[in-house]
């Protein structure tokens, strides 16, 4: 266990920590920057207090009570981070939403956490919000962020922010020291956020999360890492507790400076221009980041071409032998500094990676040769294991001690065990209060005080957490071979041509899977070779693409016959669906999880065929457009039988 530190990590609530850096920092260093048309603008800690300032007093004159509830939705936006922390001054809790989500999913929420107040980012969110609100009579007012289009909108309940920061600031000369006797009443074991689960197997619940659990976290994750004042780059989704941790309640707690892009189309391009020092991103952004490398150096001029290749399977042959103690010779430290100046610090350069010093991945495993691939060009990526109940951090790979096929140990500040029925059980400074209105959900997801992960995993002989599947869906083929399919499917996707897979086996005699291309990837691919296509439905179905994805499927099968316990349960048969798996369509949840009872039931005639002895199988679909619109996809899908 790491020791307690003196500093901002004790000071108790986010708002009280905020005000630790103001104090230090004032206006002499940068809080927080925003990209607006092409210009970053920047705001010192001194000045974003203010407006977190003005925006609480504004939601104390709409009458905002501790212990309400503040929904925020849209992107990374500095003024929906500052309107989280504003309710925290007054004792409220927010709640964030992801951008992308439906109506429906938008409804629940709001309507589960009882919200009195919500802040839109623009015209789409706040669309959104005002078509639910008649199911949700709990929700009182809506501040809108970004004034364009919101001008003909009769509601009285609709406010703008800079609205609302007017009213605070009449608010505050009216009830002067109200806000400092509000901050004064938090502590740090008062709710600091409600973080809804992404519903794989049912309804969202809400964890509830302290400002104790996200400042002991901090701290500890602060010495364990040694990090000092980090750029962060602020981009996943804030309704993700991934992003609450290091966007908003680690860089208070650090003093870091967080950069939000300008939109999210643009994030690759502002990646280069911030240059973070810390950076997190799920496998899938590491993968597109190697993909779209790797597709420009197709298209680049032979000689380029080749020294790329020549310097980065150098670096790679280096990294491997450097991580099994392997000696690496003087030619070879020349020629890799060499290549440092030709190919490794260009190519951080261009991915906006120069300036990282320590890069996270989690949410899924993520392929040994992407791993060893940003590895070999110096970038210290890290696997880590963690939960929204956990505050993020469970288990994490230390320095020096990469595998591509652990989560590294648990860090030092969690208990963890391995329960005899091979379920992944923790405690931690960051473990959760309990779901929101749901006791019965809590009380089941403990044992002895220990968090109940529902992941299957064990510790290794060199005590790395290694984590198979989810407990519940580790399951048998008919012959008694264990199946757990996750794992499988996130073998497919380890292949840049391979997005989403399904894999299906349970109680039947074999291994089958329903596959999505990745279609940039793909069809980059079919370009080259001057494969002609239409869109996703026809490029997926070329006979061409089936012999491309086979060998993605033998490639698997090989490698999980090396898995003593798992060499029966290789891939028989495979379709790719006709569409891409799709949240609107809940087949997948906003964090990229797939729904498997609902998928077993949707494609239930698709998953016959793939066990039957025909060699296609017609498919009629409804798909649903974000606008919510629908549309119907009619195809004659291919099924592949491998060899």
């Amino acid at each position: 266990m790491i020791g307690a530190a003196s500093g901002n990590g004790d000071a108790g609530t986010f708002p009280k920590l905020f005000l630790e850096n103001v104090r230090k920092f004032g206006d002499k260093r940068t809080s927080i920057r925003e990209k607006e048309y092409g210009i970053w603008q920047s705001y010192s800690w001194q000045e974003a207090w203010r407006y977190v300032s003005d925006f609480a007093n504004g939601l104390a004159a709409l009458g905002f009570q501790r212990g309400d509830r503040i929904c925020v939705v849209g992107d990374n936006r500095p003024r929906l981070y500052w309107a989280m922390l504003s309710a925290q001054c007054l004792g409220g809790v927010p709640v964030p939403l992801y951008q992308d989500s439906i109506e429906k999913e938008m409804q629940f929420i709001v309507q589960h956490s009882e919200a009195r107040f919500a802040v839109a980012e623009d015209q789409e969110q706040a669309d959104k919000l005002i078509g639910i609100k008649p199911a949700c009579p709990k929700l009182e007012f809506l501040t809108y962020e970004d004034p364009r289009g919101m001008r003909n909108y009769p509601q009285d309940y609709l406010l703008s922010y800079d609205r609302v920061c007017e009213m605070g600031r009449a608010f505050a000369q009216e009830h002067a020291g109200y806000l400092e006797q509000e901050l004064a009443k938090g502590g740090p074991d008062d709710m600091a956020v409600i973080c809804y689960t992404s519903g794989t197997t049912g309804t969202p619940k809400g964890v509830m999360l302290s400002h104790r659990n996200f400042s002991e976290t901090s701290r500890h994750i602060l010495q364990y890492e040694h990090l000092k004042q980090e750029t962060v780059l602020a981009y996943l989704p804030m309704a993700w507790v991934g992003d609450f941790f290091l966007s908003f309640g680690l860089s208070i707690v650090g003093g870091f400076t967080v950069h939000c892009p300008e939109d999210a189309a643009t994030v690759l391009h502002d990646l280069q221009e911030v240059a973070p020092t810390y950076f997190f991103a799920p496998p899938r952004i590491w993968e597109n980041l190697l993909t779209n490398v790797m597709i420009r150096m197709d298209d680049a001029v032979k000689p380029k071409r080749q020294a790329f290749h020549y310097f980065i399977d150098l670096a790679r042959r280096l990294q491997k032998k450097r991580a099994r103690g392997g000696r690496v010779t003087l030619g070879e430290r020349l020629l890799y500094r060499l290549g440092w100046a030709l190919v490794y610090l260009p190519l951080r350069d261009r991915l906006g990676l120069r300036k990282v010093h320590i890069a996270y991945t989690a949410g899924e495993a993520i392929g040994p040769e992407i791993l060893d691939f940003f590895r070999s060009v110096g970038i210290n990526l890290k696997q880590l294991y963690g939960s929204t109940e956990a505050s993020v951090f469970v288990a994490l790979q230390r320095d020096g001690d990469l595998r591509s096929d652990t989560c590294g140990p648990p860090v030092p500040w969690v208990d963890l065990k391995i329960s005899a029925a091979g379920e992944v059980l923790f405690k931690s400074p960051g473990l959760f209060q309990g779901y929101f209105k749901d006791e019965g959900a809590t009380r089941e997801t403990f044992e002895d005080g220990y968090f109940k992960t529902g992941d299957a995993g064990f510790i290794d002989h060199d005590g790395h957490l290694k984590i198979i599947d989810r407990v519940k869906d580790v399951t048998r083929l008919q012959d008694g071979t264990l199946f757990a399919p996750k794992y499988v499917e996130n073998k497919l996707k380890f292949s840049p041509f391979i997005k989403e897979a399904v894999a299906i086996g349970q109680d039947r005699p074999y291994v089958t899977a329903l596959v999505n291309i990745d279609m940039q990837a793909v069809g980059n691919w079919a370009e080259r070779r001057n494969l002609a296509f239409t869109g996703y439905t026809d490029l997926a179905q070329r006979p061409e693409v089936y012999d491309l994805i086979t060998d993605e499927v033998r490639r698997v099968n090989e490698s999980l016959k090396e898995e003593e316990q798992l060499r029966g349960a290789v891939i028989r048969k495979y379709l790719i669906l006709h569409k891409e798996l799709d949240p609107d369509d809940e087949e997948i949840t906003r964090t990229r999880k797939v729904r498997r009872r609902f998928i077993a039931e949707k494609y239930k005639d698709l998953i016959n065929g793939l066990y039957g002895g025909a060699s296609h199988v017609p498919v009629e679909a409804k798909v649903t457009f974000e606008d919510g619109r629908t549309a119907t996809i009619k195809a004659d899908l291919t099924i592949r039988e491998v060899n």
